[in-house]
């Protein structure tokens, strides 16, 4: 019986640690060949000197499982580099196939506070990062399908946040990064899907170098797998990147803790129309300040709530 991802060659970046390592992990446990990107700064924020050692230990582990694996060690926030990236995984494996984007960084600081840089810094690598590896995986497809006349087979696996979904007080670089890898998500999934590609989007929960301090006050079971662990997210990216998920495009699912939830792309909640030729201020406070007041205030869900985890 042949693996669910035999024959296919991915790329996965960020996949030195945590989630990203966990997704390198189990795409080339359901059979595909894996580049391993991660640009190995030791610091969450994207400090430190680069190294290779993160994804080259977890390529050497892939190997050693009896899988095929090789290392990329670029910054995929660089155009350049990304395009590296790509012609890798095509130039050792003949083709690409699958695309897992991971790679992050964090600078949290809250709006009045935040500088430039720290703005600057967490948009390029989430969302320009997210762009650059998508752009050249998107033109080696569309080169393919022209050549063959025909769809061929692409899987894009993006990762959002639902700091994006429910706002995130001191993140303001990274949520809006999020956002904009959503609305990336959406556009990449309707330009591409006449080639045979697909793209959607995560927003998973794990415990990882990102979020140690997020879920430091949540306390690990006794026994058991740790419903913050990185493997419950993995399985989800690997059913996403198979042929048994052609259907799925466009798509943003929640992922944690052995639950998959698929998220509404935004609905009308109520409507007025004006009585007149064009709305005026005294029109829209006689409407719009009843139907507020009546809602309760601030109605964004809380993240430690929907997550269903007790404080240690």
């Amino acid at each position: 019986m042949s693996l669910p991802l035999e024959g296919l060659s991915a790329v996965v970046t960020g996949a030195g640690r945590g989630l990203g390592r966990a997704e390198a992990l189990e795409l080339a446990r359901l059979g595909a060949a894996v580049v391993v990107n991660d640009y190995g700064q030791p610091g969450r924020d994207g400090s430190g000197e680069a190294s290779a050692a993160p994804a080259e230990e977890v390529a050497a582990e892939i190997r050693a499982a009896g899988g095929r694996a090789v290392a990329h060690t670029g910054d995929v926030a660089d155009f350049a580099q990304a395009h590296g990236l790509i012609e890798l995984a095509i130039a050792e494996f003949g083709k690409l196939d699958v695309l897992v984007n991971n790679a992050g960084i964090l600078r949290d600081r809250m709006i009045f506070s935040m500088s430039e840089n720290e703005w600057d810094a967490v948009i390029r690598v989430h969302l320009k990062g997210h762009f650059n590896t998508t752009r050249f995986a998107a033109a080696h497809w569309r080169a393919r399908s022209k050549a063959a006349d025909g769809p061929v087979y692409g899987r894009i696996v993006n990762t959002s946040s639902e700091a994006f979904v429910a706002g995130s007080a001191g993140q303001p670089n990274y949520a809006a990064a999020k956002g904009g890898i959503v609305g990336l998500t959406t556009s990449t999934a309707l330009a591409l899907a006449r080639y045979g590609v697909t793209a959607n989007a995560i927003c998973p929960r794990a415990r990882t170098r990102m979020t140690e301090d997020v879920f430091a006050g949540f306390e690990r079971p006794e026994q058991g797998l740790d419903p913050l662990a990185p493997e419950h997210v993995a399985p989800l990216v690997g059913y996403l990147v198979s042929p048994a998920a052609a259907p799925v495009n466009g798509q943003l699912l929640v992922v944690h803790g052995g639950m998959v939830a698929i998220v509404e792309r935004p609905r009308v909640h109520a409507r007025f129309d004006t009585k007149q030729d064009a709305f005026t201020y005294d029109e829209l406070d006689a409407l719009l300040t009843p139907y507020y007041a009546q809602r309760p205030t601030g109605e964004t869900f809380a993240a430690v709530e929907l997550l269903g985890l007790k404080h240690a």
